[in-house]
């Protein structure tokens, strides 16, 4: 059974060091890395496709990668509001984790509008390259000022990112029909 988001925390009133963690078994899906390292995979992971976007010449192309780009931006979404944002939730990183989430409601209007509409259409590359602005912004102020906030805490980033790892495999199974927003279950 899952832990509760709040369930994180260790009793230690020191942030958890590589010495103090105890030692995972290793997981076929990769769910042995911490929650920031499976965090920061997905953004680079995300930041490849939008550059494969902008160098994509053909409609077909360019449908594909959107459709990767939408169905990696809901799971990367999904864990991070479901499981990383409640556990990392303090006084320190509440006004973070609020901006997060309007920049995430903000992507899902996009997301939503990019799945609606296809390649042929005259607004459809525009969508894409001001999806991809929001979450360049999105990455920047996580990984520059939320997750150093993270790592200092006393959240057990290793259990996290093994729940995460999980959920990201279920949520990655779900997507893989032919529109990934109606296949993520809640």
């Amino acid at each position: 059974m899952p832990k509760k988001a709040g369930s994180y925390r260790t009793n230690n009133p020191k942030p958890p060091t590589a010495l103090s963690q105890p030692k995972m078994d290793a997981d076929p899906a990769g769910a042995d890395q911490d929650a920031i390292t499976l965090l920061k995979q997905d953004h680079r992971a995300v930041e490849s496709l939008f550059s494969d976007f902008e160098k994509a010449t053909s409609d077909a192309a360019k449908g594909s990668l959107a459709i990767d780009i939408c169905a990696a931006l809901k799971v990367h979404a999904r864990i991070e509001e479901y499981l990383f944002y409640p556990a990392a939730l303090s006084g320190e990183t509440a006004p973070l984790l609020a901006e997060a989430r309007i920049e995430h409601a903000m992507a899902k209007d996009l997301i939503a509008q990019i799945e609606a509409s296809g390649p042929n259409e005259p607004m459809f590359d525009a969508k894409v390259r001001v999806l991809a602005e929001y979450v360049r912004h999105h990455v920047t102020e996580e990984e520059e000022q939320l997750f150093p906030l993270c790592e200092k805490s006393r959240v057990d980033l290793v259990a996290l990112g093994r729940e995460l790892a999980i959920r990201k495999q279920e949520l990655t199974r779900g997507a893989t029909v032919s529109n990934p927003i109606q296949a993520i279950p809640a």
